[in-house]
This record gives C-alpha cells, structure tokens and sequence, in this order.
C-alpha cells in the first residue's frame, strides 16, 4: 500500500488541513484556500515520498492524486 497525504476541507473550522494516511494529528493545517493546502501537501509529499491525494470542498470525493514516490517506469501489466 502506498502511503498517502490527504488536502481536506474542515467544515467545522472552514479551513483546510493536510493529513498523513494513520497518523493521529494532523500534518499542517489552518489554510484558508485550498491552494495554500495543496502546495504545503504537495511539499510534504515531495520530501516524504508519498502519494498526494486532493480531496473537493463540498462533499470530500477525490478530486486529484499525485505520486511522488518511487513508481515503477514503465507500469508492471
């Protein structure tokens, strides 16, 4: 399984977050647009190998995943 970072809407807080598939807290948080989350995300994803998942406002389906780990080029199948 690859791990993830996830771009999330708080609807409590009308912020969004960023946060690691498992862990407990968040990874960083408070961002009032959600570019400002998906660069920090994708920042996070970038340093850590990890697969960056984008999540939409209204109803948290995935909107968009980016990889940065280390895929295998070409695709096996």
């Amino acid at each position: 399984m690859t791990k993830q970072i996830h771009t999330m809407f708080n609807k409590n807080s009308e912020t969004w977050y960023n946060k690691k598939d498992g862990a407990a807290r968040v990874s960083s948080s408070g961002f009032k647009t959600q570019l400002e989350a998906i660069i920090s995300g994708r920042n996070i994803a970038c340093n850590q190998g990890l697969e960056h998942v984008i999540h939409r406002r209204d109803n948290n389906l995935i909107r968009e995943k980016n990889s940065y780990g280390k895929d295998p080029y070409p695709p096996k199948g």
